[in-house]
């Protein structure tokens, strides 16, 4: 038995995740995962007491990550919109501490979709509306047992933080102990010279670990380096799950935000499934 929890993320299975889809986690379980990460999308219509209940009921832990959109930006220049970003953070936060989370995971420094050209002074006053914002959900998340694991995108989906460089940048600018990187094979395989390497500069700095293809497909179906990935884990000593993410290309303003223009796998069942096989194979 591999000595990781792998794990399916919602988006792959219904999008938004509502408390009327915790059917998904039977799914999850009769595919064979460990773990299912829920994206809480919208809050109004996903509550903390059903998915425990859901995650007693099969087994299932649960991850959380968080969705960043345009009014969730605790980088922008409106501090109204950076504290609706705060305040947004803190009831992922919340979320993550009931159900018994480790982490609320994602590229929570900004709106993903956010690509401008600025001037250096500009980009640095970006990054210190984030590295502001995340200090103070970090220490509310400190109190509450929970950390939060920074997701680097790749160019086209963010200005800000694209390398695992930069997000260690960020990292040291908020300068809390449970701030640390959720890392993704598909974003560095555009932006790192060499994954394997950005792994193990990471360190013990990596809290979490998703997995797709280079095209977003399913893991081990394209040309991502699985065998120095993998390695790369192995060296640092990697201790949390391993997540397969994807996107379901039919919800309209996830694909606009991720340019998923066509599908990626014969199915996102399939994609699935696939994708934990692969992981089995190769981590047993």
């Amino acid at each position: 038995m591999s000595k990781y929890e792998f794990g399916v993320s919602t988006f792959i299975l219904v999008s938004p995740f509502t408390d009327q889809d915790v059917d998904q986690f039977d799914v999850a379980k009769e595919m064979g995962y460990d773990l299912i990460e829920v994206c809480i999308e919208d809050p109004a219509v996903v509550s903390a007491e059903v998915l425990k209940k859901a995650s007693e009921r099969t087994g299932l832990p649960v991850s959380i990550c968080g969705a960043f959109g345009p009014d969730r930006d605790v980088s922008h220049e409106d501090p109204q919109k950076r504290r609706q970003g705060i305040d947004y953070l803190k009831l992922c936060v919340d979320i993550a501490q009931a159900v018994g989370s480790p982490h609320v995971a994602g590229p929570m420094y900004s709106a993903t979709g956010k690509a401008r050209l600025l001037p250096p002074e500009e980009r640095r006053q970006q990054r210190q509306w984030a590295a502001d914002s995340l200090r103070e959900v970090a220490d509310y998340a400190s109190e509450r047992g929970v950390t939060l694991a920074i997701e680097p995108l790749n160019r086209f989906e963010t200005d800000l933080v694209n390398t695992v460089e930069q997000g260690l940048e960020l990292c040291e600018l908020i300068g809390r102990d449970n701030v640390g990187l959720m890392l993704d094979t598909f974003h560095m395989n555009i932006e790192e010279k060499n994954i394997g390497a950005a792994i193990t500069s990471a360190g013990d700095k990596v809290f979490h670990f998703q997995v797709s293809e280079n095209d977003r497909g399913t893991p081990g179906s394209g040309h991502v380096p699985w065998s120095e990935t993998f390695d790369a884990l192995k060296t640092i000593d990697y201790q949390g799950s391993i997540v397969v993410e994807s996107f379901l290309p039919t919800v309209e303003e996830i694909a606009k935000a991720v340019s998923l223009w066509r599908p990626v796998a014969p199915s996102m069942d399939a994609l699935a499934r696939d994708g934990l096989t692969f992981l089995r194979r190769e981590l047993p």
